[in-house]
């Protein structure tokens, strides 16, 4: 019967010497250097491009592909001269409404930063500027699905099948795409 009093002076002992610095140092580390705190370098040039961010992962991942990849693929597509055309309408129109909301997302997230570094913010403030950021994201989120769904109806079922196992998305239990989808 002595053992587990043994045992748990043991655990505690060893669980108590882990040195301070493993439980202290934060993943954030040398993020309170960034010009906006919550946005890497990287989130911030992909805003001001327009790029997708994992924004349209939702339509990406169910046999929606995007413009751009699909655009990257088109000789292995055999895209037609219309689908390419259609494809790259649709990238430059995703990209003029993304990249002015992406910009909008960094003055915004840029303003936050702002308010927290003066400590001059309440719940109020807090809950609108969130408010403003989640309404913004929301909409470059649409921008970015609704290329997707665009894209969609300019394809073949042939050709999105085809998208998927470039991607490397097709599994054994996905759908071939042979039965097509609407409109198709």
């Amino acid at each position: 019967m002595r053992v587990r009093p043994v045992a748990a002076a043991f655990l505690s002992l060893a669980f108590f010497s882990v040195p301070a610095s493993h439980s202290a140092e934060s993943p954030y580390k040398g993020q309170e250097r960034r010009p906006i705190k919550a946005l890497s370098e990287q989130e911030v040039e992909d805003l001001l491009a327009g790029n997708g961010m994992g924004f349209a992962k939702a339509a990406e991942l169910n046999r929606y592909p995007g413009p751009l990849h699909v655009l990257e693929s088109a000789s292995r597509l055999d895209l037609t001269e219309a689908q390419q055309a259609g494809a790259q309408q649709l990238r430059e129109d995703m990209k003029r409404e993304a990249v002015p909301l992406g910009r909008q997302i960094i003055e915004r997230e840029r303003e936050l930063d702002a308010r927290f570094a003066a400590q001059g913010i309440d719940e109020g403030a807090l809950a609108a500027s969130l408010a403003e950021i989640g309404r913004l994201t929301g909409a470059l989120r649409f921008v970015h699905l609704k290329a997707h769904l665009k894209m969609r109806e300019i394809l073949t079922p042939h050709q999105i099948a085809l998208y998927d196992r470039l991607r490397g998305y097709s599994s054994p239990g996905s759908p071939s795409g042979a039965g097509g989808h609407p409109g198709h």
